[in-house]
């Protein structure tokens, strides 16, 4: 009887943790139609793995991963926050080209593996580990400590 009465306090603790959470999975399907896009022109549908709904203060925001390791975040009408590919290279339609242009000019043999909004300046961190940040126009701002 004892065991019983300490699973089912544990199940009850363990859902009310979920409860708690203002997190949740969901399909690509319930992705808005900017990020549903987003994700199959640059990286195609089957590379889809997840989707997680987030509630931060009063803003909901889109936690996408896919199948290569790669983690997108979207605000809640389907813009684009920020893509990490890990050590691979963000597809240049997702960064501005004139911070392409200044990487390519600046930083040659180099590629963007992150891209992403970081205290209302852009920043991007290259496959050499150098971090830039770029002003909201995608004009080259400093280099990050």
């Amino acid at each position: 009887m004892n065991k019983l009465f300490v699973s089912i306090l544990l199940m009850a603790f363990a859902l009310s943790l979920d409860a708690c959470t203002d997190k949740k999975h969901v399909g690509f399907e319930m992705l808005p139609d900017n990020a549903q896009k987003t994700i199959t022109q640059h990286f195609g549908k089957d590379a889809f793995l997840f989707v997680s709904i987030e509630r931060e203060n009063l803003f909901l925001e889109y936690d996408v991963s896919l199948k290569d390791g790669t983690d997108l975040e979207f605000d809640r009408d389907g813009n684009l926050k920020s893509v990490d590919c890990l050590q691979r290279r963000v597809p240049d339609g997702l960064v501005p080209e004139n911070v392409l242009a200044y990487v390519n000019a600046n930083h040659p043999n180099t590629y963007i593996i992150e891209w992403g909004m970081d205290d209302l300046r852009w920043k991007a961190e290259l496959n050499n580990s150098l971090e830039l940040i770029f002003d909201y126009n995608g004009e080259f701002y400093r280099y990050d400590d």
